[in-house]
């Protein structure tokens, strides 16, 4: 214990003797300085932002054999690689965008879709059976399923029998819907009316889970539901939304009996827009072979479309 007291007492005296504006780098590149105008008592360790994309996108090996080749390379994919180590350890740099990126995606599964979201589009807004976020995420199930007020509201609420039933659910990520909504809600909604197919009334499903698409139709009895959901996050993007549909979705369907568009966001995924285009596209299809999923597949590939 006196050794380690001991050698704290020797990096923290080193630290202080150095000067204001001489820099020093720790074992992973980074930068470790006094602010200037302060005193050797108020050290400060200046870090540069490692979320910024010229930090991302840098080199962190030493002296590669091929540096065009390692720019490439980073290039070509968002996984991270080439970053280097600090002998057995990541670089210091490394280490803190992963705690930044681990950090937007707590944010996005703890988060809360605002209320001025759901007023754009009229969402009224009801609960799964999941109580709490603690609950949802240690009980999947629960998320599948409507609460009793839930099922109560709904069936008071919405409109019955429509072709197309458009759902949003928060999710593993509430960033997914504040970012990508206002973008494809609309495209979907004026594409299905230009089609000539009936919606019914939208809401917004807390601690929502895809199953729940079988425990609501329940209550609507629509052709074909469409769920607008928050992804789980990565550590890359951390808001992207995926779209769920399926043809008369009922208890026992599953997701074979679904057809699925992901990755739905500006960064780096199909965008917005576009994916509402999909969607639509996808819808006429099912209600013109009363079919989703594996099923679907099977018809199109048969008929060659």
């Amino acid at each position: 214990m006196d050794n380690v007291e001991e050698i704290v007492a020797r990096i923290v005296a080193e630290l202080r003797r150095l000067e204001a504006g001489n820099d020093v780098t720790d074992s992973g590149g980074v930068a470790l300085a006094q602010q200037p105008g302060t005193s050797d008592s108020d050290l400060v360790i200046d870090l540069p932002d490692p979320t910024t994309p010229q930090m991302r996108t840098r080199c962190g090996i030493e002296n590669p054999a091929d540096p065009e080749g390692a720019r490439n390379l980073i290039a070509s994919t968002s996984a991270r690689i080439c970053v280097g180590r600090a002998g057995a350890r990541p670089r210091t740099e490394t280490l803190l965008l992963f705690q930044a990126d681990h950090g937007v995606t707590q944010d996005a599964i703890y988060g809360v879709v605002g209320e001025e979201t759901k007023e754009q589009f009229d969402l009224f807004t009801v609960q799964s059976a999941a109580a709490d976020r603690e609950v949802y995420l240690l009980r999947p199930d629960l998320g599948r399923r409507l609460s009793d007020e839930g099922r109560r509201i709904v069936d008071e609420m919405c409109v019955k029998n429509p072709d197309v039933q458009i759902v949003v659910g928060d999710g593993l990520s509430a960033a997914a819907v504040t970012n990508n909504l206002p973008n494809i809600y609309p495209v979907i909604a004026k594409g299905l009316a230009a089609a000539g197919l009936s919606t019914g009334t939208p809401f917004f499903v807390e601690n929502c889970r895809v199953g729940i698409m079988n425990d609501i139709n329940s209550i609507i009895h629509a052709k074909v539901i469409v769920l607008l959901l928050g992804e789980r996050p990565g550590l890359g993007i951390a808001d992207a939304m995926s779209a769920y549909m399926g043809f008369d979705p009922e208890q026992g369907k599953s997701d074979a009996d679904r057809d699925l568009i992901c990755m739905i966001t500006v960064h780096g995924g199909t965008n917005p827009l576009e994916a509402g285009a999909y969607i639509v596209d996808y819808v006429k299809r099912m209600i013109k072979y009363s079919a989703s999923g594996i099923k679907l597949r099977e018809i199109l590939n048969s008929s060659g479309e």
